[in-house]
């Protein structure tokens, strides 16, 4: 079991997809297709003969009985050719949207002159310097005395523990006498592993799916991930706003709309756009998608009664948690 996870993790969620190869599918059918018509239609003239009269060639017959071989083996390749290029062109338009955003913020750029095109630079700069200010803020913490290592600090909260743990009795399943779940182990296992050698990735994963509660989030997790990448959307493409822990804090005691709207820092318009058409068209994915946002609410509502600012940041930071801004995005979750 421990081989067959990091080829599944590895290959359903992170890496893209590779190149795809120059014969497909649908040109082995057309080919396959194709062969079966000449052998068909070989197998016709050796049984019922060419037809041509003993008087001689006749070249008008000759053209017809060409024609009824070859058309139908030209169509054949037309519709193999016409679905390639739709293939084809539904990646490159994924990748123009981007493009075409990028030129008209060129063009509209170019369009400032001299002193406007100065002013709005030094926007952009102190708008750049606002943003890695509320970065460095955001991942802020005191440090007090006393204060618990995240090796050793469990990320569900003690009561939860106790209560789980009372109502054990004979019987009780091998996952509820696992070791509890550490802090850092809980946000290495939320932001998967990063490659298949990524061992100690692996061992935070194992030891957070032996966790009832965490388990469910990760499997959950694991689902919405694998589905965004069918569309080319990754996490680690995004790069959301971050958000100060104070602002997930209160998200997690029930406050909604603009007091945390912040949350929903991604921007790519793209990877919005995919997520909420398909949100509308994909019952399923519209399915896995709430059963997620749940999960991540209530496990991470526990999570926030003990961890610090410097946690929640870490935290914050991982996959799990920018598909959560994302797709509590497309949802109006933030709203």
């Amino acid at each position: 079991m421990a081989d067959e996870s990091p080829k599944k993790i590895e290959l359903g969620v992170y890496q893209r997809p590779e190149d795809a190869p120059k014969i497909t599918a649908t040109e082995m059918i057309a080919a396959i297709l194709s062969l079966v018509w000449l052998a068909m239609t070989a197998g016709y003239f050796m049984i019922v003969g060419t037809g041509t009269s003993e008087g001689g060639f006749d070249s008008i017959r000759f053209v017809m009985m060409i024609i009824a071989i070859f058309m139908p083996i030209a169509m054949i390749w037309v519709g193999a050719l016409a679905v390639r290029a739709s293939v084809t062109m539904r990646e490159e338009s994924r990748r123009l949207q981007a493009a075409i955003s990028a030129m008209r913020q060129a063009y509209l750029s170019g369009q400032q002159g001299g002193s406007n095109a100065t002013v709005e630079k030094k926007l952009e700069e102190i708008a750049a310097a606002q943003r890695k200010t509320e970065s460095t803020l955001a991942t802020f913490t005191s440090i007090r005395p006393g204060q618990t290592p995240a090796e050793d600090k469990l990320a569900i909260p003690a009561p939860a523990l106790i209560e789980d743990q009372a109502s054990l009795a004979l019987g009780t399943p091998s996952e509820s006498l696992a070791p509890p779940l550490s802090v850092a182990d809980f946000i290495k296992a939320m932001n998967f592993p990063e490659t298949a050698e990524d061992k100690e990735g692996f061992r935070a994963l194992r030891r957070a799916l032996s966790d009832r509660k965490v388990s469910q989030l990760i499997h959950a997790a694991q689902d919405v991930l694998t589905l965004l990448s069918q569309d080319g959307i990754y996490m680690d493409d995004l790069r959301p706003d971050r958000a100060k822990p104070e602002i997930w804090r209160r998200f997690a005691k029930g406050e909604r709309g603009h007091a945390v709207a912040s949350l929903g820092g991604v921007r790519d318009r793209s990877s919005l756009a995919l997520a909420s058409a398909r949100m509308k068209q994909d019952a399923i994915f519209r399915d896995a998608v709430h059963h997620f946002l749940r999960k991540f609410d209530k496990t991470f509502a526990e999570f926030e009664q003990t961890a610090t600012d410097e946690e929640i940041a870490a935290l914050s930071d991982c996959r799990t948690a920018r598909a959560f801004m994302l797709l509590g995005r497309v949802t109006g979750t933030f709203d």
